[in-house]
């Protein structure tokens, strides 16, 4: 088994990687540009015995997604597997957004599926399971700022719909994960700081129904859940881990 994970060196991403990574096998880790956070999360990976291998690549790009998995298919063996945690944060409301950034924001969140999908396809076969990480912000206006995320996010569940006419009758699945609120680099952007976030995912942890924060778990484990064969029937959800928020 390959799992190749987009925005997979840091926050959910590697969480995520590091929650499937298992002795042996490929685990492709897919960053933008920030080298320190790649080399430590090739390190956590590498720890589990896993085979880990770091691709700098913008997959807000066709040519990017081209060449991340050209670098894939290198070390691909077994059932290819794609969770695509990456995003580009541009907190902005959508009359005052500048139009060239939204669309690129908006590329990067969502299009981006639509280009990982068409160029793995090569790769992919019977089994081989697609996962996009979503969020509420796609269903609903949770934010102002959140505008670019969540039009991004919404876009890529609507592509996930439109796939599954297509890739089922392959025997691939596509999913969509959305975790309850994390504290991530991608939030303290989002509001303004680490303290912001903080205050913010303490004030989320109290006010939820399940009376606690989001653990790395709670979603991590639904990804592999989609991933395994026990899943096989599962195609075109939605499927939400946010402790009943």
């Amino acid at each position: 088994m390959t799992v190749l994970v987009t925005g997979g060196t840091k926050g959910i991403g590697l969480a995520i990687a590091a929650y499937l990574a298992r002795p042996g096998d490929p685990v492709v880790l897919n960053y933008h540009s920030d080298e320190a956070a790649a080399a430590a999360g090739r390190e956590r990976i590498a720890a589990t015995g896993a085979q880990a291998l770091t691709v700098r690549a913008d997959v807000g790009t066709i040519e990017g997604c081209t060449q991340l998995l050209a670098e894939t298919a290198k070390v691909h063996s077994g059932v290819l597997h794609i969770v695509h945690s990456a995003a580009l944060i541009y907190p902005t409301s959508l009359l005052g957004a500048d139009l060239a950034q939204f669309t690129r924001a908006v590329q990067t969140n969502g299009l981006s599926l639509l280009y990982l999908v068409q160029k793995a396809l090569p790769l992919l076969s019977r089994g081989s399971s697609i996962v996009f990480i979503s969020s509420a912000g796609a269903r609903a206006a949770i934010s102002p700022t959140y505008s670019a995320l969540g039009t991004g996010k919404a876009l890529a569940e609507a592509i996930i719909r439109y796939l599954v006419p297509e890739l089922a009758p392959r025997g691939i699945r596509i999913n969509a994960v959305a975790p309850g609120l994390v504290h991530t680099t991608s939030v303290a952007t989002m509001v303004g700081g680490e303290d912001a976030a903080n205050k913010l995912v303490e004030r989320a942890a109290r006010a939820n129904p399940s009376g606690r924060a989001t653990r790395d778990s709670d979603y991590a484990a639904v990804v592999k859940f989609l991933l395994s064969p026990e899943a096989e029937f599962v195609q075109g959800q939605v499927i939400t881990a946010s402790g009943g928020v």
